[in-house]
């Protein structure tokens, strides 16, 4: 269970918090609320109950505390009790916390009034309390009773932080030139204050770059086994040893924060609705009356239902539902399904009781990684038991001298399937330990064999160590020399300039888990605005270093080289023509030896495949051109044939097909040219009289020019594409409105 925390925000809200200062784009309250927001939504996020806070705003116009009667008190407003916050509160806090029109409001006052919230609310219980001022320092500060303050503040163990907008800060390397005299003496002040309570003081600017560094979660490790680790059979031999032990996880896979589905509420004023959300079944459940206005999206959870449905023919719709505890449990044997009744289930499961115990020993030598199938755990004597500390000692320091693992059977609970643990000694300065790992049983091993990666073993048994597919000499040499370059284990700088591991594992973070923390808590203080980039931090290590690239240049061109490596090109859509015709095995030409002449004619029954068929027999361009000549000619025959629109859908599949292979081909000039010709006798009327139903079918079908953006080939850009499909259109209105004109007369 995480520890209890207090947390109180005290946030500067006077009217010098409004000005935007060196050369930043917001405001300093928007600057600071832009810290704060963050803080309070990662707290939201947890869902704890025992994780609250408060806020509190000075420099404000009125005046909300408990010790509003006092001048000195004065300007200084609770904006938020402790509690627990939740997302409709931040949306509400958010528009609270504005500028004000004074400057009037102390900060120290402040500092008080966070104090005695805390110790009202937490009382003696035991609670991480926690104070964070942000101001901007120009504003005066009653310096007076700070010992008092400070002894307050040591003696119930909170912790101050102090973040000033534009406070210098020599380590993170920022000075504020030019600073006001006020603002010099009011950072003396409370950096003073700071230093007395061993808190906290830095520069706002460092702590809004420190947001993008990922917020490593602290967990209680839960123990998996609690019991004994038994050397030997303690029930039949004397001489056997069992030692209280307990297995806590060393290691474990963080998996990303799952999305739940939801559903938008029908009815959101009807309290007694059926469909609710989570939250308000838990609010109903603890006696409290149900907010359907809680959610402000108006969203409620999705509730799953399971039917259970066996074929009856004697039903209305052939099927009946049947109830769970009416199922039986079948396993599938062959093609038969073998049921097995619950009683007699039972004598399948193994009747296990909770232990650890070792099976025996092997060296290190003789254990392989790969056989490593779980998350690491680690193995302690029971607390505050120094006889199993002294026995567990003796273990892991035999098997740490004798270089050896031990073997063990783990069932962590009665009644549970036992598994097979390798444990390994681990000895630190400050403690020792067992480490297990899960292993398998022989049943769980497949072995798969595979041809060496060094040699070639011929059909016969020879084996060859010089081979086309085996790499030369010069070549391990380049790539071991690449590898050299490349290394970056050394590459890191640390803060004396020393080389350092360059990609440490304290520094590298999951983008996968941060990046989805940081769009969900971007989204719910900014619900409509776009959610930005993944912080630097998430992504460095994402490509290698450039000046690493750089410093293995040569190295790389000298391997590609010896490696002879090239670059395979795209594969180019449209190379039809320079295809090898394929043949078969006998290498005979059917059609020859059948007596079939071979077509060189397209027939107008049979046009699409007759043109396809010769366009694949084509050798040289004289060929597709003649394809595309007679192609083209029947289709000004069907257009100048048609009885009204009877063969227009035959004129669009032909013209697509003409297109796509002309395209293919690399023949864009080919279809470009009859489609001009095309359009000038449409226009002239040359195939059967007017045929502009047609035209906008094929403009339709987008059987326009071929363009340079889908064939490299062709002449023509994409806006004389366009010009010339409107120059048409625009010549055929213009006739329509001459013969209307002329019909009118």
């Amino acid at each position: 269970m995480a520890d209890k925390e207090a947390t109180i925000y005290i946030v500067d809200v006077g009217s010098s918090m409004g000005q935007k200062r060196n050369g930043r784009h917001q405001t300093d309250l928007e600057w600071a609320m832009t810290y704060v927001c963050d803080k309070i939504t990662s707290t939201v996020a947890t869902g704890r109950k025992t994780a609250t806070l408060g806020v509190v705003g000075f420099r404000t116009d009125g005046t909300s505390n408990e010790l509003e009667e006092e001048d000195s008190f004065e300007h200084i407003s609770v904006i938020q009790e402790i509690s627990q916050i939740l997302l409709p509160d931040l949306s509400r806090l958010r528009t609270t916390i504005v500028l004000s029109n004074t400057d009037e409001g102390d900060a120290i006052s402040a500092i008080i009034i966070a104090v005695s919230m805390i110790v009202k609310y937490c009382k003696k219980l035991k609670y991480h309390r926690k104070i964070v001022l942000i101001t901007n320092g120009l504003s005066f500060i009653d310096a007076e009773d700070v010992t008092q303050i400070t002894s307050k503040i040591k003696q119930d163990n909170m912790e101050l932080v102090v973040l000033g907008v534009d406070f210098d800060d020599l380590e993170y390397g920022f000075k504020e030139e030019d600073k006001d005299p006020t603002k010099v003496r009011n950072e003396a002040v409370l950096k003073s204050l700071v230093d007395e309570c061993d808190g906290i003081f830095g520069t706002l600017a460092q702590a809004i770059d420190e947001l993008g560094i990922p917020r490593l979660k602290a967990t209680r490790p839960v123990h998996s086994y609690r019991g004994f680790l038994n050397l030997g059979d303690p029930e039949q031999y004397d001489s056997a040893m069992a030692i209280d032990v307990e297995r806590y996880p060393r290691t474990k896979t963080r998996p990303p924060p799952s999305a739940s589905q939801f559903v938008q509420r029908s009815d959101r004023h009807n309290v007694h609705e059926s469909t609710q959300s989570s939250a308000t079944i838990l609010q109903e459940s603890d006696g409290l009356e149900a907010n359907p206005s809680g959610d402000p999206n108006g969203l409620t959870g999705v509730r799953n239902s399971r039917v259970y449905q066996v074929v009856d023919e004697e039903a209305p719709s052939g099927t009946r539902d049947v109830e769970l505890d009416d199922l039986a449990k079948g396993y599938e044997y062959g093609r038969t399904a073998v049921y097995i009744s619950e009683s007699d289930l039972n004598v399948t499961k193994l009747e296990t009781k909770a232990v650890l115990e070792i099976l025996g020993f092997i060296p290190w030598s003789n254990y392989e990684r790969y056989m490593s199938m779980s998350v690491c755990n680690v193995i302690i004597a029971q607390k505050a038991n120094s006889k199993a500390v002294m026995a567990l000692s003796s273990i892991i320091h035999a098997l740490f001298e004798l270089d050896s693992f031990a073997i063990a059977r783990l069932v962590s609970k009665d009644k549970k399937s036992p598994e097979l643990l390798l444990l390994a000694p681990s000895i630190e300065i400050d403690y020792e330990c067992l480490l297990d790992v899960q292993i398998p049983f022989a049943e769980d091993v497949r072995s798969y064999r595979f041809p060496p990666l060094d040699r070639v073993i011929t059909v016969s048994g020879k084996v060859l160590k010089d081979h086309r597919n085996l790499p030369s000499e010069k070549l391990h040499s380049a790539l071991s020399d690449y590898v050299d370059r490349m290394d970056l284990s050394k590459f890191g700088k640390d803060d004396d300039g020393n080389p350092t591991e360059y990609m440490a594992m304290t520094d590298t973070f999951s983008p996968v888990l941060h990046r989805i923390d940081q769009a969900v808590r971007w989204r719910a203080v900014h619900p409509t605005e776009p959610i930005p980039p993944p912080y630097e931090i998430l992504t460095r290590f994402s490509q290698a270093p450039e000046d690493l690239l750089i410093k293995a240049k040569r190295r790389l061109e000298k391997l590609i080289t010896i490696a002879e490596v090239k670059k395979v090109p795209p594969k180019a859509k449209g190379r039809k023509r320079n295809r090898d015709t394929v043949k078969p095995l006998s290498g005979l030409d059917v059609d020859e030896l059948l007596g079939r002449e071979k077509r060189v004619k397209i027939s107008p029954e049979n046009a699409i495949p007759d043109f396809k068929r010769m366009l694949d027999k084509a050798e040289n361009p004289s060929v597709i051109q003649d394809a595309a000549q007679q192609l083209t000619v029947i289709i000004q025959i069907r257009i100048k044939d048609s009885f009204g629109y009877n063969t227009d859908g035959q004129v669009i599949a032909e013209l697509s097909v003409l297109r796509e292979e002309m395209t293919e081909m690399e023949e864009p000039k080919i279809y470009n040219d009859f489609m001009v010709q095309l359009k000038s006798r449409l226009l002239a009327e040359e195939l059967g009289g007017d045929r502009r139903e047609l035209w906008w079918k094929i403009r339709h079908n987008g059987l326009g020019l071929i363009e340079k953006t889908t064939s490299p080939q062709s002449k023509i850009t994409e806006d004389e594409a366009k010009k010339a499909s409107l120059i048409f259109f625009e010549t055929v209105y213009l006739l329509l409105m001459c013969m209307q004109f002329l019909s009118a007369k």
